[in-house]
């Protein structure tokens, strides 16, 4: 709950109001939001069923467990935001520091929930099914799955927006993968042998 508390809150706060995206899920979730007037609480969890069903034969049950939770949970904390006026000040006119810290609160949000084992939206799920059916690396799944949606995302953001969410999505990617990182080694020191498997 708190990892989709302050990943909702970073979207709804920084990224709406500076017109800055991110790719996937959560990138898409703006899309709709901005051509459908879709709201982000009723979105969340539609994407991330779909991707789900997608994914469904490649992911565990506890994973899916607790991503159905984070699911529910992302989509609440949306609900509450939206209740509000943002508390945040516009960034708009400041795009490289909406960029940073729309990703710090991206990173750090979706980060505390994939640690604990669960996503805090559907791009976990589509990622593994898109590497299950094409047998592409996971970390290139990401990179596809995030472009597709930046493109789209063209026909409402002009293109220097976009490189900012290119900077958005670079280092929110960094810090899930520091925050990873770091629990991988404390596993590795408590079970040598799946510190092995991990450098495979």
């Amino acid at each position: 709950m708190c990892g989709t508390a302050i990943c909702s809150f970073g979207i709804y706060n920084v990224h709406d109001q500076s017109g800055i995206t991110e790719g996937g899920a959560l990138g898409l979730i703006l899309l709709l939001n901005h051509w459908f007037g879709l709201p982000s609480s009723i979105a969340t969890p539609i994407i991330d069923i779909i991707c789900y069903a997608l994914a469904f034969r490649a992911l565990g049950r506890h994973f899916l467990e607790i991503s159905a939770f984070s699911t529910l949970s992302m989509a609440m904390f949306f609900r509450i935001w939206e209740n509000f006026p943002p508390v945040l000040p516009s960034l708009a006119d400041k795009p490289i520091l909406a960029a940073l810290l729309g990703a710090l609160f991206i990173g750090v949000g979706v980060g505390i929930v994939v640690k604990n084992g669960g996503s805090c939206g559907g791009d976990d799920a589509l990622a593994l099914f898109i590497h299950k059916v094409s047998g592409w690396r996971l970390s290139r799944a990401y990179l596809i799955s995030d472009l597709t949606v930046l493109a789209l995302s063209l026909t409402y953001i002009p293109f220097k927006k976009i490189f900012f969410s290119l900077i958005t999505v670079t280092l929110s990617s960094y810090i899930l993968e520091f925050m990873q990182g770091k629990e991988k080694a404390n596993n590795a020191k408590e079970t040598p042998e799946a510190g092995a498997d991990d450098g495979v």
